[in-house]
């Protein structure tokens, strides 16, 4: 008999000897156990799937909602910075306003009139630069999301509800508003007489 031989016996002797002895529970019952198992660890696996999926889910939306704070916070960062700003292209608009109607001939006020224009004209440049637009809806429907009534009067040259004067113009900042445009307002002429007082 050679080696191999000899092992094949000593192996099958031992299968023999392992197989002969009695299992000490029954294959139908060791079965069931197994599956009662195998469902509730199925369900529990199942249930931390969904729990992962939702966590996922949330962490896009506010990954999502971060950025976009993110960029508003980008886009509308220098709005307080405008509108202090605001009140000095007011005033030299006004200087200029101020200077049209007096003497041409004086060299001293076609200086200052020359300067304030300049002055204006840059500001309003350099504001451009940083999308702040100005709002200047002379003749243009009454809008009441960018302008504020200041006042009706009747006027039979204009469309009922349209801007006959600009008592302060309005700005935008990257198309949200800063500032309403204060304006006067036409009312039809046979309009009922409202109470502003009330």
């Amino acid at each position: 008999m050679s080696a191999d031989e000899n092992r094949n016996e000593h192996v099958e002797g031992e299968l023999n000897e392992a197989g002969t002895e009695t299992p000490s529970e029954a294959p139908e019952e060791a079965a069931e156990d197994q599956g009662g198992e195998l469902d509730a660890l199925r369900e529990q696996a199942q249930g931390f799937q969904e729990q992962m999926l939702r966590s996922q889910a949330e962490m896009q939306n506010v990954r999502r909602r971060a950025e976009i704070d993110v960029q508003k916070a980008h886009k509308f960062a220098l709005e307080k910075f405008v509108k202090e700003l605001l009140p000095v292209a007011d005033s030299l608009e006004k200087a200029v306003e101020n200077t049209e109607g007096k003497d041409a001939g004086s060299d001293l006020v076609a200086t200052i009139r020359e300067g304030a224009e300049m002055t204006l004209n840059l500001f309003m440049n350099s504001l451009k630069k940083f999308n702040v637009e100005q709002l200047n809806p002379l003749g243009e429907p009454f809008d009441p999301q960018l302008h504020e009534a200041m006042s009706m009067v009747p006027s039979p040259d204009a469309e009922p509800n349209s801007v006959v004067a600009v008592v302060q113009k309005g700005y935008t900042l990257n198309d949200r508003l800063v500032r309403p445009a204060m304006v006067v307002v036409a009312k039809a002429e046979d309009a009922p007489k409202i109470d502003e007082q009330a």
